[in-house]
């Protein structure tokens, strides 16, 4: 079994969409993240076991792991280790059969291409064949989750999908450096104006109607910029807020083709 564990990097809602895909396809997973996540779509987040100790997302658990001995035991128990890991230190341990960067930081923050037989990288920062074996494209449109053989993914842009005629203005970020303190929760339903949030004593407004898809975590120390919540304008979206997205499911369904390609390549070797 430990000759087929996949290593994910991230613990994000993009990177548990791969995650839950890949561990329901039958792989041992284990996510590497960073010791303060600052996931916004929390309740579909594996991440937030490093706070909680456990995450449990569409069926699946996630388990905060101190270590790689620790990983390896869980993963026997039949549930997804999480190890605070962002230098990842761990994989050199483990020896991953494939590896996947799903931090989506925008640029590649320390991945290459020698970490494991089959290293895949989701979104701009990479170049296949150089940083990555394989790059998967993530922005919204046409193109959505192609697999890249030879060169990398689009640009980013800055500015979020288009839900409902809505991109820029239903995206939050914070005017100030301070602590968060949420008013609100995810799946609230809000007006345009409506408080929703304190930086230290200042206020955060929602910027349009709808309901809180995302929010980070409760007293969350921000700086100037940092991306803080995300309203969907379509209050029917609900449930959508407690579920992986269609864009992690997609692109989590190009990380299973690659993997599932490289091992019955190996097999037809």
């Amino acid at each position: 079994m430990n000759n087929n564990i996949i290593i994910v990097r991230g613990g994000g809602d993009i990177a548990t969409g791969s995650i839950h895909r890949l561990f329901s396809a039958g792989f041992p997973v284990i996510a590497l993240e960073s010791e303060r996540p600052s996931a916004i779509r929390r309740q579909v987040s594996f991440c937030e076991a490093v706070y909680d100790g456990r995450k449990t997302v569409e069926g699946v658990t996630a388990i905060k792991a101190e270590n790689a001995e620790e990983a390896l035991e869980m993963i026997s128990k039949g549930f997804v280790p999480v190890i605070p890991d962002k230098k990842g230190e761990s994989i050199k341990k483990i020896k991953p059969r494939a590896l996947v960067d799903a931090v989506i930081a925008k640029k590649n923050i320390g991945t290459s291409i020698d970490m494991a037989p089959l290293v895949i990288a989701l979104g701009p920062g990479f170049t296949a064949g150089k940083d990555a074996h394989f790059v998967i494209e993530t922005m919204r449109g046409h193109n959505l989750g192609r697999i890249i053989e030879k060169g990398g993914a689009l640009p980013n842009t800055g500015v979020p999908g288009n839900i409902a005629g809505h991109t820029a203005d239903r995206v939050i970020y914070s005017k100030e450096k301070g602590i968060f303190k949420s008013e609100k929760s995810i799946g609230d339903g809000v007006k345009k104006g409506d408080v929703i949030a304190h930086i230290d004593a200042s206020p955060v407004y929602a910027s349009i109607d709808g309901i809180i898809r995302g929010m980070i975590r409760d007293g969350y120390a921000v700086n100037e910029g940092f991306k803080i919540a995300d309203i969907d304008p379509r209050p029917r979206e609900y449930e959508n807020c407690f579920t992986i997205s269609d864009k992690a499911r997609c692109i989590a369904g190009s990380v299973l083709e690659l993997v599932c390609r490289e091992i019955n390549n190996e097999r037809n070797v």
